[in-house]
């Protein structure tokens, strides 16, 4: 990205910090800078003791594309512990995390979605766990996501990579509200989160996130280790190249 090419935009209005996935000729991927900055965001409205709410939101057709495949030459392992002090950090953020979500959600992007505490989806939006597709598994954002989507749901979609809309992202949990205007949505939801004390909204919050934080003390380095190793496979190695120049690979043929 091109020096003071920020990744990630922030406002702040009416006591609420809007975090902004801003590179949508990526897709929104999970590059290096991306991760790095979203953290950073996170942390600042969190110390904000005028911040009421983080809303996390995308610019482009795409919430968020997953791993950007273009890094996979740099460090996996860096790569893993910050993706996994990202999902720390929206767990642990003491403010409500609403995703305002309105376009394409795919592998590493729904570990986003899960470690939110309110979601959102507009018409537009699909998801998908397309990770088996490519030779990986959805290691580090199982985190996230199975403590959210009914087991039934996370038994088909982790395996089988099938996009399916907002609509069934609410039925099994992924989400919380589908809905056809997302902005007004997620208005309502702030104004009813405005009234409410900064002690009062960081205990609440935790009494949820508790038992999600406790598994990702108990198994975030297994699946990071996990995930380092599928990525480093000559497998996985075959299935991202074939993504990337729109070929089948080898084990489709």
């Amino acid at each position: 990205m091109a020096v003071g090419v920020t990744a990630v935009t922030t406002t702040t209005v009416d006591r609420v910090t809007t975090l902004t996935l801003d590179t949508p000729r990526n897709r929104n991927a999970l590059s290096t800078q991306l991760v790095q900055e979203l953290t950073a965001g996170l942390a600042e409205a969190g110390k904000d003791p005028g911040v009421r709410a983080i809303v996390l939101t995308h610019s482009g057709g795409t919430f968020c594309a997953g791993a950007d495949l273009t890094e996979a030459g740099g460090s996996i392992e860096r790569r893993t512990s910050e993706m996994l002090g990202l999902l720390r950090a929206i767990l642990e953020t003491p403010k409500p995390v609403i995703g305002r979500i309105d376009g394409h959600v795919r592998a590493g992007g729904m570990g986003l979605v899960g470690a939110c505490d309110i979601v959102v989806a507009g018409p537009a939006s699909t998801f998908a766990l397309t990770e088996a597709r490519l030779g990986l598994a959805p290691s580090i954002v199982s985190l996230t996501l199975l403590p959210r989507m009914n087991s039934r749901a996370a038994s088909r979609y982790f395996v089988t990579g099938e996009k399916f809309g907002a609509h069934e992202a609410e039925a099994i949990g992924l989400i919380s509200e589908a809905s056809a205007e997302p902005e007004s949505t997620v208005e309502e939801i702030l104004a009813s989160l405005r009234p409410s004390s900064p002690q009062g909204l960081a205990e609440s919050k935790k009494l949820v996130t508790a038992a999600v934080l406790a598994g990702l003390d108990e198994r975030g380095e297994e699946l990071a280790a996990q995930s380092a190793r599928l990525f480093a496979s000559e497998e996985a190695r075959e299935g991202m190249m074939s993504f990337l120049q729109k070929r089948q690979p080898s084990w489709e043929k």
